[in-house]
């Protein structure tokens, strides 16, 4: 096939083989199933109830045994050919376990109902159980299984505030959540609680089954006797029933880890006290501290927690001996023998942590380093594994000059290692890495620096004062603001006048296929565009074929193809009037906590295929935002608290898209923590907390995975618009880490299209506005060689794909 014909012409050819389509191909539904039951998590198994015999009767209690979700809401949806629950996955195979089919019928009649009533996945009420339902069923089995189910999206969070004077959400949807959500969906609701309170009293044997995206509180059963299972199955696309079956009935052994911290409440996070304090901002006070490295360093959070980053347990055993240990020019090594020492077929994920000397900087306890899972063992089999930890990676950055400003420092001291399968279990080894004196590893400048951040958290649970400066006036505009709001706003159809089809003297244009194939380089083919046909290509360009979220390019006098976009992470989004189902897959968190990289590359490819089948060239993913509170809305979409986990995971997600020839777009680049008023929160952070935290998973993707695009997120961070931020898009991404892709707006930012053009923010989506950037130009707000600039990255990008 040539170059770009699904772009030009969009034919929807087959890519599978002898013809057929993959797109929601058996295929992909299997690998979605094996994706979701390596992700899901052993929280408890007390007395070894998992797993379940074949042929067990079964009662299976809640709503979400029908009241499934397979994924977020938002971009993260996804059009499909049908769902999966686990009902449906206990029924699956003949003979697997015996329901009581009463109970099934009263809780699949009741969901049906609140369905038809307008209800979504996720958000209906827990109804309450007619007696005699219960007492059939404490007849029937000794056995019940709870499934609670949880559902959120994107333009609300978890636990909402509505400030006075705004709108605390798109769609209304925390509303919504409030009425049904009592404490907020990170607890049970009081239905939820009667019914488990219930159910304990009926029944000897008890499992629970969490159908949910994110966080949830463990406290309910962590220490309850009467509650002896409990496995995270998270949101696993729609496949989810039929692997939660898989695991329950012990088909496959859990391997899935914990990618967060859970704590014993929403207070126990120091990010939930100020998380609604204002609308106009976010202040991160508690700086480096996310997640375990908050739990393990601060005195008295770590009896706060429930359950520790990297924990899940197995239906097997494992021992993990370190075999050596050891530097050499400029790399930790330890290999460690992993043997499975139980009695069933498993995996096991060997983490590796490490703990710096607290010096001038102050560090965390922990710090995860390294990570290997291994392949299925057997019963009484060994694999060895060798674990790397670049030195240089232990760095801290120095924002205040304590050690030497701007610069990451190794300080002085010894560097300690834990080997384990979680950070608690993590034990530490004998080997001692030892630096004389202060060691700089990379002399940086300063960047993106707070202007209004008061205090932040150190590793003595203390508080220092930072520095304040005058903010930024991010409503400065050479240009004045429009009245026009701009949300929804779609591509103009450009007008193309009479043209002949063929001439006996051909007009002589360099075309881009010229450039793609050597013939003229790409300066000699932007020296004949003008002004405006270089703004046009600044911006969204119409949907074509099944496309909803317009494209990019779409110079056709030139040979430039219109490349759609499409919604991610959790599958191609196609919207339902196209009548193209396509595969969801488990949610990125799920996916974060299989630690299986090679997984996890796989349903990135598979999930690419569909794109290109169905001539779409840019997936809009992965999203990578740190889960820096359990009530961002958007944590579905996103992997860790950690941001080494979540840059690991998410490059390979990014090698299996792009392997097809397909442009990832990581996003939401940066600092998107928050849903609540998410186009004007500012998010107040320090540089520190910045560089080691909120932008390292995306330069490990930018170094590890070299995507071809990254979208910059819709809040402000310390008072610049995140898409009109030269330090973030010019200076951090592309002069220190060597981006050579492009850049994007999320969709209808509040920024304006010249000052994200002079940042570095390449294309603005939906749409540009050519018109501004002429008149910029007019100006002199703006020139010619700034808009070639975006334009060169723009096509470099462009003429990648197929």
């Amino acid at each position: 096939m040539e170059k770009w014909v699904r772009a030009n012409y969009q034919p929807n050819l087959p890519l599978g083989e002898d013809g057929r389509k993959i797109t929601a191909c058996a295929e992909h539904l299997a690998l979605a199933r094996k994706a979701g039951t390596e992700g899901m998590v052993l929280l408890k198994n007390a007395g070894k109830i998992l797993p379940l015999a074949k042929g067990s009767r079964l009662a299976l209690f809640g709503k979400g045994v029908f009241d499934y979700v397979k994924g977020g809401g938002g971009s993260g949806d996804v059009t499909v050919s049908h769902v999966r629950n686990l009902y449906d996955g206990l029924k699956e195979e003949k003979g697997l376990a015996e329901i009581y089919e009463p109970l099934a019928d009263f809780y699949r009649e009741n969901v049906k109902e609140q369905y038809a009533g307008g209800a979504v996945p996720g958000m209906t009420v827990e109804p309450e159980v007619p007696a005699e339902l219960f007492a059939g069923a404490a007849e029937f089995t000794d056995t019940a299984l709870i499934v609670i189910s949880r559902f959120s999206g994107e333009g609300w969070d978890r636990k909402s505030v509505r400030y006075e004077g705004q709108v605390s959400d798109e769609g209304h949807q925390s509303e919504l959540s409030e009425k049904i959500f009592q404490n907020s969906d990170f607890c049970l609701t009081n239905e939820e609680a009667a019914l488990v309170a219930k159910v304990k009293e009926k029944f000897d044997r008890i499992v629970v089954v969490l159908n949910v995206g994110g966080m949830v509180d463990t406290s309910w059963f962590i220490d309850d006797e009467n509650l002896p299972a409990v496995l995270m199955a998270w949101q696993g696309g729609m496949e989810g029933g039929l692997a939660m079956a898989d695991v329950l009935m012990g088909k496959v052994s859990p391997s899935g880890k914990l990618s967060d911290t859970f704590a014993g409440s929403l207070d126990d996070y120091p990010s939930t006290a100020n998380f609604h304090e204002s609308p106009n901002y976010v202040e991160y006070t508690d700086d480096i501290y996310v997640g375990y490295r908050y739990f393990e360093t601060i005195a008295q959070a770590k009896e706060k927690v429930n359950y520790p980053f990297g924990y899940g347990l197995s239906y097997t055993e494992f021992s993990i001996e370190p075999i050596w240990s050891g530097e050499k020019d400029g790399t930790i090594y330890v290999t460690a023998e992993v043997t499975n020492t139980g009695s069933f077929p498993g995996k096991e994920v060997v983490q590796l942590y490490y703990g710096a000397p607290q010096g001038l900087l102050g560090k965390p306890a922990r710090v995860l380093g390294a990570f290997e899972k291994t392949k299925e063992l057997k019963p009484g089999e060994t694999e060895t594994l060798v674990l790397t930890i670049p030195t240089a990676s232990m760095a801290s950055y120095d924002d205040l000059g304590k050690v030497q400003k701007s610069a990451y420092v190794l300080e002085k001291g010894d560097y300690h290692f834990y080997l384990g399968n979680s950070v608690r279990d993590a034990g530490l080894l004998d080997f001692v890495w030892t630096l004389d004196e202060n060691q700089v590893t990379l002399q940086l400048m300063e960047k993106m620096a707070p202007s209004q951040l008061p205090k932040r958290l150190l590793a003595d649970g203390s508080f220092e004062e930072l520095p304040q400066r005058t903010p930024n006036d991010f409503m400065e505009n050479g240009l004045g603001w429009p009245d026009h709001n701009p949300e929804g706003d779609a591509p103009a159809v450009r007008a193309r006048t009479r043209y002949k089809l063929w001439s006996e003297t051909p007009e002589k244009k360099i075309m881009l296929i010229d450039v793609a194939e050597g013939r003229a380089s790409l300066d000699e083919f932007m020296a004949q565009l003008t002004d405006l046909e270089l703004a046009e290509l600044l911006g969204g360009q119409p949907n074509t074929g099944v496309a909803n979220t317009f494209g990019f390019g779409n110079l056709p006098e030139y040979g430039v193809p219109n490349f759609m976009t499409a919604d991610g992470p959790a599958g191609l989004r196609i919207a339902p009037q196209c009548g193209v189902c396509t595969t969801a897959w488990p949610c990125s968190t799920m996916l974060a906590c299989t630690w299986n990289r090679s997984l996890v590359e796989e349903v990135g490819a598979a999930a690419a295929k569909e794109v290109k089948e169905n001539n779409i060239s840019f997936w809009l993913t992965p999203a990578v935002n740190i889960h820096r509170s359990p009530l961002c809305g958007r944590n579905f979409e996103y992997y860790s608290e950690d941001p080494y986990l979540a840059g690991e995971m998410a490059s390979a997600m990014v090698l299996g898209i792009q392997s097809q020839k397909i442009g990832a777009t990581v996003k939401h680049f940066a600092c998107n923590n928050k849903e609540t008023n998410r186009k004007n929160s500012d998010s107040r952070v320090s540089e520190r907390a910045i560089r080691e935290i909120y932008l390292k998973a995306f330069e490990i993707i930018v170094k590890k995975a070299d995507p071809w695009a990254i979208m910059s997120s819709y809040n402000l961070i310390n008072g610049h618009r995140a898409s009109e931020n030269k330090d973030l898009l010019t200076g951090i991404l592309r002069d220190e880490w060597g981006f050579n892709g492009l850049v994007t707006t999320d969709w209808w930012t509040k920024g304006e299209h010249y000052k994200e053009t002079l940042a570095g923010n390449d294309i603005k989506m939906g749409t540009g506005y050519p018109e501004r950037l002429m008149e910029a130009l007019e100006k002199g707000l703006i020139t010619r060689k700034d808009l070639e600039v975006c334009v060169e990255r723009v096509l470099k990008v462009l003429m990648r794909a197929e």
